[in-house]
Order: structure tokens, then sequence, then C-alpha cells
């Protein structure tokens, strides 16, 4: 692709720490279910899946550095609460375990419409990494959709994922927040759709699994909330302070 112009790469910047924030921070969310899942089986696949999104936020979070010429340990753990732009989806702690599948199968079906687009970016890097990411979360969406689908066919806890499904939706929505310069990076090529445009692909994907499963579809005609990246919770401030507290205590170790 041709060179991007400042204001270009400033909002490249910006949807780069979006795409690595929201995974960083709901990997964490997602270990500290470690050695407390339901059984030892989803023990070890939910910390695996932690580690895959721990994982694919550090690839964003190296590529932003290399953008930006910063260090990417510093992105990941050096900044205050309110420099994160995680949507507000991750603001909530982990709850119980009908919350968690709700929360992961709005953010997986979200984020498999975002890596589909990004994995045809004119940005060869941005590219790569989204279709290898694609990839490895396909079957992320493969675990939630099948406990969605236990959950949703119990007696007792068809209830909970209901309820939690409608907590969460609203907070959802902020995974496509729309973003300082977008225009920019769709004209360059970067954000092949734009997010307005994914967002509609969401809800619709979303209404026919939910459909699959016999569960409400929501109705929203609401506008996506333009401060669904800014608004932290004494939730995230409480894990941000689990999460930065190595870094803080020896400044300079690798992660």
């Amino acid at each position: 692709m041709t060179a991007l112009d400042a204001a270009t790469r400033e909002a490249l910047a910006e949807l780069l720490l979006t795409l690595a924030d929201d995974e960083f921070v709901l990997g964490f969310w997602d270990s500290e279910w470690t050695g407390i899942a339901p059984m030892l089986e989803e023990d070890v696949a939910t910390s695996s899946i932690a580690q895959d999104e721990i994982g694919h936020a550090k690839a964003w979070y190296e590529l932003l550095a290399e953008l930006t010429d910063d260090d990417a340990d510093r992105i990941a753990y050096g900044r205050e609460p309110e420099a994160y732009r995680h949507a507000a989806l991750m603001n909530h702690p982990r709850t119980d375990w009908a919350f968690t599948v709700a929360r992961r199968f709005l953010y997986e079906t979200a984020d498999a419409v975002r890596l589909e687009a990004l994995s045809r970016s004119s940005h060869l890097g941005i590219a790569g990494l989204a279709a290898k990411m694609r990839r490895e979360e396909t079957y992320h969406l493969l675990h939630w959709s099948a406990w969605m689908r236990r959950l949703a066919e119990g007696p007792q806890t068809r209830a909970r994922i209901v309820a939690a499904l409608e907590r969460l939706r609203p907070d959802a929505e902020a995974i496509f927040s729309p973003l300082a310069g977008e225009a920019a990076l769709v004209a360059a090529g970067v954000l092949p759709d734009g997010l307005a445009a994914l967002r509609a692909a969401w809800h619709e994907r979303m209404a026919t699994e939910l459909r699959a499963l016999g569960l409400p579809v929501p109705v929203d005609s609401a506008p996506t909330p333009t401060e669904g990246r800014t608004q932290r919770t004494d939730d995230f401030r409480w894990l941000w302070g689990e999460f930065t507290s190595v870094a803080r205590a020896e400044p300079g170790a690798s992660w």
C-alpha cells in the first residue's frame, strides 16, 4: 500500500489500540476462571482461550509499536486505566458462568465480522494477522456457541443466559463505536468496511444464531455509543491493578 499521511497513521494507531485492548482485557478477565471453571475440562479450555487472546493482543501491540516507534510492553502495561480503549463490554467483572458465556458469544460473533473485514485490509501487516487470528478464533466461537446451546436448553440456565445477554448487549455495541479518522482508513483500504456496516453485519449474524437457539432477538434502533471505548469502571480499575502489578513492581521487565 502507499505511504499513509500523518492523519491516517494516527487513525491507524487508534484502530490498532482498540483491537489490542479488546483482546488484552478480555483475556485477563477470562484468566480469572483458572481453577474455578464449572468442570476440569473447561478450566483447561478457558485458560487456553485466555492465553490465545493475550497472545493476539501482543501481536496487535507489536504492530502498533512498530507504527509509532514505541514499546509494546509500555503500551500494554504502562498506561493508566483511563488510557485503555477496549469496548465497554470488557468493563464488567467475571461474574457467573452464564455472564461469561454471554459476553464471549457477543464478542466472538462481533470479532468474527471484524476479522473477516480486516483480513481484506490493504495494510499487509493487519491483513496477515487478521487471517491468522480468524483461524484460531473460529474454534473460540465454536466453543462458546456450544456453551450457549447448552445453557439455552437447560431449564434452570436459560433464564440466566437470557438475562446476561440483555445486560451485556448494549455494551457489546461499543465494539463498533466510530473512530476518529475512520473515513480516512476506509478511503485507504486499511479498514475495508466502515464500522457501521460491520455493526449491521454483526446484528444479522447474531440474530441468526439466537433464533437457531430459540433465544430472544434484540430489537435495537439506537445509534452506536460514541463513548463506548472511553468510559472505564471500578471493576476494570481493579483488573488493571492486577495485570500491571508485576510491571509496576519491576519496571522494564519483559512480558
